[in-house]
């Protein structure tokens, strides 16, 4: 079967979720897997845009991007939206189009709504036939993730599920999945070990600072507020807050850049105080860790934060000073943080990639 896993590499999250699945594809001979980012076929204006104007309003203006989330989910928009999208994906993106047309896919699987759009538009038309998967990469979903040429829905949870439902998404086009993760982070490794691994001391409460691939937040301050914790702090694509942290030098910190080991860093931690993307989210609920949440960026991680609530899951809302007084909490109470990770199976679903492969038989 020849397959399309696709995303848009608009923050990272969207890209490590169609790596995990296409990770199983490509060592599957019953499949023909291809990679691709779809704003490598876009125009370069429209890609350096697309990037640059996603990573300024989340970084900078975060209240304007809440603000547009909101708007574009509005119901009675729709039509003239999915119009303007339809137009403006067609004339910056005629090299995806191309591309999709002269490959005939059996399958493609979308992790952004980009590519949604854009093959719901040349089924319409007869240009393609292949059939559409879309895998939703936070708890909830937003109607920009609506296409008519989807035919199955990959959905985050029950909860993401019953959204698609009142959305108007018909029961036989969901599946309820998980949000796809490498299998890495499912493997049990013993958190001395890995502490000893990355030159931890193995006996000392050890949080996880995520600040996400953008290293958006008040990291320092944080830091600053945890000297009677051990921490390990990935600093993302922030390459001036990884200078200011290392020159810091401070003992009970370990300061990561852009990490491709997330799952031994979670595997080492007690809890991870992180924002709350829907990745993120998701390999911490994977890996058994408790959260904590900082900076949740309007809109999709604002819905995440709410969602998991009303499952008892993570905790959110804290001050930068509230933040040092729930990890002491936790730190002195082994009961309530072994129910913080015996709940992170309310949500979690470590096989969520094979799920996800094995609807490709349906």
């Amino acid at each position: 079967m020849k397959i399309l896993v696709i995303h848009a590499s608009a923050g990272a999250g969207h890209k490590m979720a169609a790596k995990a699945v296409y990770d199983v594809l490509r060592d599957d001979p019953a499949h023909e897997a291809v990679f691709v980012d779809a704003l490598d076929y876009a125009n370069p204006l429209f890609r350096a845009t697309y990037r640059g104007s996603y990573t300024f309003l989340i970084t900078k203006v975060s209240f304007v991007w809440g603000f547009f989330f909101g708007l574009v989910d509005l119901p009675g928009l729709q039509p003239v939206i999915r119009l303007c999208r339809r137009a403006y994906n067609a004339l910056n993106t005629p090299r995806l189009h191309r591309h999709l047309i002269e490959e005939q896919y059996d399958w493609v699987i979308s992790t952004h709504f980009l590519p949604i759009e854009v093959v719901s538009a040349l089924k319409k038309s007869g240009k393609i036939s292949s059939r559409l998967m879309a895998c939703v990469t936070d708890y909830d979903v937003h109607r920009i993730w609506l296409g008519s040429g989807v035919d199955r829905y990959c959905a985050a949870s029950d909860w993401t599920g019953n959204k698609l439902r009142r959305l108007g998404v018909a029961d036989d086009r969901i599946s309820v999945t998980g949000i796809p993760c490498s299998k890495k982070f499912a493997v049990h490794r013993d958190s001395g070990d890995m502490r000893r691994q990355l030159g931890l001391e193995t006996g000392a409460f050890t949080v996880l600072v995520a600040t996400g691939s953008f290293g958006i937040g008040p990291i320092e301050e944080i830091i600053d507020s945890l000297e009677d914790f051990q921490i390990i702090v990935v600093c993302g694509h922030n390459a001036s807050l990884y200078q200011r942290l290392q020159e810091k030098a401070a003992q009970h910190v370990k300061v990561m850049g852009l990490v491709d080991n997330m799952h031994e860093l979670m595997a080492a931690a007690d809890v991870m105080v992180s924002k709350p993307g829907g990745l993120s989210v998701t390999e911490a609920l994977v890996s058994r860790l408790p959260l904590i949440f900082f900076n949740a960026i309007p809109g999709q991680e604002t819905q995440n934060v709410r969602i998991l609530a009303e499952h008892c899951l993570g905790i959110s809302g804290c001050t930068i000073a509230e933040i040092a007084v729930k990890l002491r909490e936790l730190r002195a109470s082994p009961e309530t943080f072994a129910e913080m990770r015996e709940q992170t199976k309310v949500l979690a679903k470590p096989d969520a990639v094979d799920a996800i492969v094995s609807l490709l038989r349906e």
